[in-house]
């Protein structure tokens, strides 16, 4: 199942982002052919909450970045082997699972190492050498009686690792002692394979070798095996015939001698864009990611970082990037749906951007549902209700236009409550400026904007009456002028608007140039507040004034 399309408002989240968010995403369910989910990038607060209680309805979760990580685009479903396992096993999991390198884990699941085709070639293709060095092999015997698929006739110390020689006893008995003399291998680390030549089995028994391996299912008389016993010789008993055997021997090597130790790993909360930075030049074409316990958790090729990112988003209250999830600009933006100027976005594709000058983004949803003809549930309707009331102060801003008042309408039908009633419990559900520290007001329901080299924010908050603010209007001064320093901002301003007198305040910090030129009377409270008298919406009046300072 695809991962669903996530709906996202603006950063700093109102009423109308939230509920836009969640109308919107219910809506593409409905209509199309995709899951759509909603999300928020940001906090919620009192009167977002007091509208969603009302009518039941969650909160979206949170997803704070959609930044691509390498957890996005690694593969989780992995195939492993343990410390313990065979170059032979290995092999058939990497040809069975057609993978190019196979992570060695502990059974903690902490990677040990990687083997890749690269390094079991090396192991099954020695370089030409010393011939005891061509035969070594380090193992033990259960791991060689894991491989040949071998009879256990007597098995002795057979969990011990140790370096242990081939020896094919394809020859007359005195050419195999002058041979085992001449070589000075200790029996005890020498593997006989041979067939059922019972002069070399006694022979070999006397001298005390490791292990004899009955080829081609060779037998072994009831005495000669009860000598074995007695002398500590393990004796297996394999189909192959004695070349097979041999060769399927040194691919009894334990992986742990053959694997790369300490490979470079990653870890699956880093940015993709870092880890295609990071494996330009790298050799490996295979890569592990590990958590903070060095657990393996994941694998990805170069492919799989280059292919396109999964994540899809749709933005609603807001079309510019500044303003939207932290991370947009490196996914994929299907559509928008706003009520704003046009700001910077820009996409690679052509998307379905709807975007209407109306007073609030629940407006133009409303109005798709009943373009639709699509039921509506009076909890729905409460919600598109709670973003239209809230963004046009129960349609007294300017920024209301008839539309909203004839969706309003439709949806009070719908849920049963009057916009009035809605707005009051809004408004009446307490002070942002009272509940929140200075820091978070000025940051709450703010907006980002760029207009030539400038780079401005615009916060508002709406309260019964400017009681509160003015207790507070200090610490609001230097918690904007904090936040100037801190995000390099020409210039910061929170309008504080008063939703029954219809009448804001505005703060500003940051260029005192500009700050001169303001027009606006100062209060007679405090000079440093300028009054904004009949001033309620940031869209539509302040936000040009400002730009027509700036220009």
């Amino acid at each position: 199942m695809p991962r669903p399309i996530l709906v996202f408002g603006h950063r700093n989240p109102d009423a109308d982002a939230i509920c836009a968010a969640l109308a919107y995403a219910e809506y593409k369910n409905r209509t199309g052919s995709e899951p759509h989910q909603a999300a928020r990038c940001g906090n919620s607060n009192a009167r977002i909450d007091a509208i969603l209680d009302h009518f039941g309805a969650q909160l979206p979760p949170f997803i704070g970045d959609v930044t691509p990580r390498l957890k996005d685009q690694m593969a989780t479903d992995l195939v492993a082997l343990g410390v313990d396992g065979t170059a032979a096993e290995a092999l058939e999991l990497l040809d069975r699972h057609g993978l190019r390198a196979l992570p060695i884990v502990e059974k903690s699941q902490k990677l040990a190492g990687v083997l890749s085709i690269h390094q079991l070639g090396q192991s099954f293709l020695p370089r030409v050498g010393p011939a005891r060095d061509v035969r070594r092999v380090e193992t033990s015997l259960e791991a060689i009686a894991r491989v040949l698929h071998a009879e256990v006739l007597h098995m002795d110390r057979g969990d011990e690792i140790s370096s242990l020689y081939i020896r094919v006893a394809a020859m007359a008995l005195q050419s195999f002692d002058d041979l085992q003399q001449r070589e000075g291998i200790d029996p005890d680390q020498t593997i006989v394979v041979v067939g059922d030549r019972e002069d070399i089995q006694r022979h070999a028994i006397q001298l005390g070798v490791r292990v004899l391996v009955l080829s081609g299912n060779r037998t072994m008389a009831p005495e000669v095996l009860e000598m074995a016993r007695d002398a500590g010789v393990s004796v297996l008993r394999c189909a192959h015939d004695s070349a097979s055997t041999a060769w399927a021997i040194r691919s009894a090597a334990r992986v742990e001698g053959i694997m790369v130790r300490d490979p470079e790993v990653f870890h699956p909360d880093e940015l993709l864009r870092t880890v295609r930075q990071r494996t330009a030049t790298m050799g490996p074409a295979v890569f592990m990611v590990t958590d903070e316990a060095g657990r393996l958790v994941g694998a990805f090729s170069r492919r799989d970082i280059l292919r396109p990112v999964e994540t899809r988003i749709v933005l609603v209250d807001h079309n510019e990037l500044s303003q939207a999830v932290p991370g947009a600009e490196e996914v994929e933006i299907l559509e928008v749906v706003d009520h704003h100027r046009l700001g910077d976005l820009r996409t690679q594709t052509p998307i379905f951007f709807l975007n209407r000058p109306v007073g609030s983004t629940c407006t133009i949803i409303a109005d798709l549902f009943r373009q639709e003809s699509l039921d509506v549930s009076p909890k729905l309707a409460g919600v598109l209700m709670g973003g239209l009331v809230s963004d046009t102060l129960n349609l007294r801003s300017p920024t209301t236009t008839p539309i909203d008042a004839t969706i309003l309408a439709w949806l009070e039908g719908i849920s049963g409550v009057s916009g009035t009633e809605l707005a009051e419990r809004i408004f009446s559900s307490g002070s942002v400026i009272v509940q929140n520290t200075p820091e978070q007001v000025v940051r709450m329901d703010r907006k980002l904007y760029q207009e030539g080299k400038v780079h401005f924010a615009v916060s508002q908050v709406e309260e019964l009456g400017f009681g509160a603010f003015w207790e507070k209007a200090d610490s609001l001064a230097d918690a904007l002028e904090a936040s100037c320093k801190a995000d390099r901002l020409s210039f910061a301003a929170l309008l504080i608007t008063d939703v029954k007198s219809q009448d804001s305040l505005l703060l500003v910090r940051g260029d005192e140039e500009l700050i001169r030129r303001i027009p606006y009377p100062v209060s007679e409270v405090r000079e440093t507040v300028f009054r904004a008298d009949g001033v309620v919406s940031r869209k539509k009046q302040l936000l040009p004034f400002l730009l027509g300072i700036l220009n």
